[in-house]
């Protein structure tokens, strides 16, 4: 028997839920037990690989934290005591926080596979696991290609404001420098934009440092810290600022993201 257990907290993405359970079936063969934890938001999310797998949903509590690791780590256990036993366990995440789970489970002969995103497989967790599988390739080629360019344009952005402020520094109160002052202006109000594509993880942090644990937080409460900080433009979207450093900070829900948390190292 073949069991994947899905931590929708961590693999949060209905694409990858759906690539992992395909790549689970082609070398472990058909999965029977199928089941999925995490927030309600989250689960949300995943409603349509729930379907067409049709994967159990299992909402944790609204307590403070761990709450989801907890309740598949207890079925897990459950599942593993069972007569007859399963043959391979599937984590759907990447946490270390189930390496004690994956110890017990591998002392009593199952084999355990991890499938996690790539970004988020905690790299003292690998050994533990008999293998582990990756999904969300295409997205991080996707990003490599789209790197160059964005270099460009940050390039841009930092060779574009300078000369306005030189030229009406070495004209002087002139004539010349006062018909040319609206010109200034202009350029003057362009800079926000400019100074969003300079802000990094760093400044992020610095502004909002309880970003730092890694935990969730309120994005309107980072939007706030930002814009005190003058990272933020005051009409500017904190998700699109967040959006354009995907290796770092991760939104959710995918629409209308309302939470962002900092990608752990």
């Amino acid at each position: 028997m073949v069991v994947f257990l899905v931590d929708a907290d961590n693999l949060s993405s209905a694409a990858w839920v759906d690539e992992a359970f395909n790549a689970v079936e082609s070398s472990e063969g058909s999965i029977a037990v199928r089941r999925a934890y995490g927030s309600a938001e989250n689960l949300k999310g995943l409603a349509e690989p729930m379907r067409l797998w049709a994967i159990r949903p299992f909402v944790n509590l609204s307590l403070s934290k761990n709450t989801t690791d907890m309740a598949l780590a207890v079925d897990a256990m459950e599942l593993a005591c069972q007569t007859p036993s399963p043959k391979t366990v599937v984590v759907g995440s990447g946490d270390a926080d189930f390496v004690p789970l994956v110890v017990r489970l591998r002392e009593r002969g199952i084999k355990v596979l991890c499938v996690s995103e790539y970004r988020k497989m905690a790299p003292e967790a690998v050994k533990a696991y008999d293998n582990v599988i990756y999904v969300g390739r295409d997205a991080e080629a996707a990003e490599t290609a789209a790197t160059p360019k964005l270099a460009k344009l940050k390039s841009a952005a930092k060779t574009v404001a300078p000369p306005a402020s030189k030229k009406v520094a070495a004209k002087g109160p002139t004539k010349a420098a006062a018909k040319k002052a609206p010109t200034a202006k202009k350029a003057a109000a362009k800079v926000p934009a400019a100074v969003v594509e300079k802000v990094t993880p760093e400044l992020v942090l610095e502004a909002f440092p309880l970003l730092r644990t890694g935990e969730w937080s309120s994005l309107g409460d980072a939007a706030k810290a930002l814009h005190d900080k003058k990272l933020l433009g005051k009409n500017a979207s904190s998700a699109k600022l967040f959006g354009k450093l995907p290796g770092h900070f991760e939104l959710k829900p995918a629409k209308q993201p309302n939470h962002v948390r900092f990608i752990l190292p």
